[in-house]
């Protein structure tokens, strides 16, 4: 099998939608010999910060001499983003043996109970971070946490980064429900961190904490580091999600001792893509924020400079994404709406209305793309790039920043038919 094969594979595994339930990965791994019980993991859930919390474990473990895998979703450009060891992607050749060999284990499985892409992939992580001889896996949730397919593993310790509004069609319409979604993660003797604050999210962590006897710590407690949560990661809520990992690490000191100067060195050189990011272009600068629920529009405003600057912005239409151009609106004084390459896009003359009807002082444009946007951008000295992830990885391959990889964003698609 080549890497295109294995890709147009894993392309058709799409029509089984998103599985909620753990007995088809567990049996999925079973048959591939329980890869997850051969490693160590620390299993991070949350609605937004998770990448970037992921980003800054595998950083500080990785200066500490840790031979680290990372498995994080969605990919920005290439599939292979989503495995990584000691930041190096998984290998084409890797991605098609493993997949070949994932092949005869899906044939023990009748139509209606067949693994979805994610579950596969799941899967498929976990036997090359074993084979890999990993030291420790840094492990990021798909969707929710309670019955997604990286809840078949026992962590050394479980994290919530925060509870926000996002996906409430398949988590829950209220932040109790699904904070216990993401508190499903939570196994029993296993330390939880987390950074949530609200009163009645805390109260659902807590009661699940203890029904688990699982010890809680949350990240306005002291650490037992002298350090300030300072990362190379830019923005006010990065010091949050920093002060988060810092945590982690302190409550697994004994478990894996990392000393000071290592973490200093892990948050000075983390690197996370998409989130924050500035890229300098010949006379432009842009930044790269994939700003995709309220939660994070919020956390992207509070990192905006003053004036005013250039906003191109595309969003998915199954988001709250009113209340998102509302927010940003009155920052601009150039908008550039575009579409999103996903059926699931919203549509880019309704975003350009409701930017127009929250800034009417704004210069507001429908583009037909991204690239028409660039280019009626080409003479704005800042530009803000933001919305769906998916945009961001197309701006980032626009921009000559890509990682290795022709482009599989398509593989990100997904739709919950089981």
């Amino acid at each position: 099998m080549t890497y295109a094969e294995a890709i147009q594979f894993l392309y058709g595994l799409q029509m089984f939608g998103a599985n909620f339930g753990l007995d088809t990965p567990r049996k999925l791994a079973a048959l591939a010999g329980n890869p997850q019980t051969q490693l160590r993991f620390i299993h991070v859930a949350g609605t937004n910060g998770k990448g970037s919390t992921c980003a800054m474990l595998e950083s500080i473990y990785r200066a500490a001499g840790l031979r680290v895998g990372l498995f994080t979703s969605p990919h920005l450009v290439s599939f292979r983003e989503r495995i990584q060891i000691n930041r190096q992607l998984i290998s084409e050749a890797d991605v098609a043996r493993l997949v070949a060999e994932l092949q005869e284990s899906l044939k023990e499985f009748p139509p209606e109970q067949h693994p979805t892409m994610f579950e596969v992939v799941t899967v498929m992580a976990l036997k090359y971070f074993v084979e890999q001889k990993c030291d420790l896996v840094i492990w990021e949730t798909g969707l929710g946490g309670r019955l997604d397919a990286t809840n078949i593993v026992t962590p050394l310790a479980s994290v919530i980064t925060n509870i926000a509004f996002d996906h409430q069609q398949w988590l829950g319409d209220t932040l109790e429900k699904i904070a216990a979604e993401k508190a499903g993660i939570i196994k029993s003797g296993v330390p939880v961190v987390t950074a949530a604050t609200q009163p009645e999210v805390l109260a659902v962590i807590e009661k699940t904490a203890r029904g688990n006897n699982a010890l809680l710590t949350r990240i306005t407690e002291p650490s037992t580091f002298n350090l300030q949560p300072s990362t190379s990661l830019i923005g006010e809520h990065q010091k949050q999600n920093a002060a988060l990992a810092l945590a982690t690490v302190a409550v697994l000191q004994k478990q894996i001792p990392v000393a000071e100067e290592k973490i200093r060195d892990g948050l000075a050189n983390v690197h996370w893509p998409g989130r924050l990011q500035l890229i300098k272009r010949g006379s432009q600068i842009f930044l790269l924020d994939g700003a995709h629920n309220v939660a994070g529009v919020e956390a992207l405003r509070a990192a905006l400079p003053g004036g005013a600057p250039t906003l191109v912005i595309g969003l998915l239409g199954d988001k709250d994404w009113r209340p998102m151009c509302e927010m940003l609106a009155p920052l601009a004084g150039k908008i550039f709406t575009v579409p999103v390459a996903s059926a699931r896009t919203a549509d880019a003359h309704e975003l350009a209305k409701a930017f127009h009807a929250a800034n009417q002082r704004a210069e507001v444009s429908a583009c037909q793309n991204l690239s028409a946007a660039l280019e009626a951008s080409k003479h704005e000295p800042f530009v803000v790039i933001t919305g769906s992830l998916y945009l961001i990885g197309e701006a980032l391959e626009l921009l000559g920043h890509s990682p290795a990889g022709a482009g599989e964003r398509g593989l990100n698609e997904w739709s919950a038919k089981r």
